[in-house]
């Protein structure tokens, strides 16, 4: 199963999947202002910084205890054999997280709305402003379902693999780092940001060009890949295009925010 599903495959979908909207902005507002101001009818708002990770440390966005998201999803009226979509405003980088931690916690029928809430409104797709009821989900999430690397692990990839940073060109450089208190990135990490996983529109790149991106990176089925951002964020995005392009990856779910807390570890700075 693709972890993608189009406007016209939603539409088409029966009996409905649970929507949930994860629109969340790095720099603010508050996701939960665009979700208020219109989403997809009945679909539940999940809070990215909240519901999505812990509280930070070490690391912006580390994982979520199971009891979260297990309150988070039957909210949502997940049970375990509920179909789930997740969508945000349009290029799914939130929604790539939360697609992510769901199958982490061992939600199996998981996917992105491909393209957002902007595909949806450019397909004549209706909004709303009404709030679903709680849902009654009975689903019990429990960690552990996909790997996991840790810095440790992360620095080894970079050694005899090929870890990608999927910042953008100048974090990566360290020329710019407007939000972590370290620039740079981790030694021997190649770019490859992730907004270049997605169009103008924000629908994510056919499978054949995302494949043949990630393995002029390097990247091919017989290599071990990592990635990692600044807090684990696009760095799911990262692992969803590698997944369309059938190149299984391990995110580093600390990321750059957790690589930076011990003063120990190197830090590289440049474009390469």
């Amino acid at each position: 199963m693709s972890p993608l599903i189009t406007i016209d495959e939603l539409r088409a979908a029966d009996p409905k999947p649970v929507l949930i909207d994860v629109t969340w902005n790095l720099a603010g507002p508050p996701g939960k202002e665009a979700y208020d101001a219109g989403h997809l009818p009945g679909a539940h708002f999940v809070d990215l910084d909240t519901e999505l990770a812990g509280p930070p440390g070490p690391g912006r966005h580390p994982l979520p205890e199971a009891t979260t998201v297990t309150a988070t999803l039957r909210r949502a009226g997940v049970s375990a054999d509920s179909a789930v979509v997740v969508y945000d405003a349009a290029n799914s980088m939130a929604a790539a997280r939360a697609w992510w931690i769901f199958r982490y916690f061992g939600l199996s029928d998981v996917r992105v709305l491909d393209g957002g809430l902007a595909a949806w409104q450019a397909a004549g797709g209706e909004v709303t402003t009404d709030v679903p009821a709680d849902g009654a989900g009975t689903y019990t999430a429990t960690g552990g379902h996909l790997p996991l690397l840790d810095a440790d692990g992360a620095a080894a990839v970079a050694a005899s693999g090929v870890l990608l940073d999927a910042r953008a060109p100048e974090r990566f450089a360290g020329e710019v780092e407007p939000m972590d208190p370290v620039a740079g990135h981790i030694p021997g990490a190649t770019n490859a940001p992730t907004t270049q996983n997605v169009d103008e529109t924000g629908h994510f790149l056919p499978a054949a060009e995302l494949r043949e991106r990630f393995e002029k990176l390097g990247a091919t089925a017989t290599t071990e890949v990592g990635v990692y951002c600044g807090s684990g964020v696009t760095a799911a995005h990262e692992a969803l295009a590698l997944d369309l392009a059938g190149l299984p990856a391990t995110v580093y779910i600390g990321s750059w925010s957790e690589w930076i807390t011990d003063p120990s570890r190197p830090i590289a700075t440049g474009k390469h």
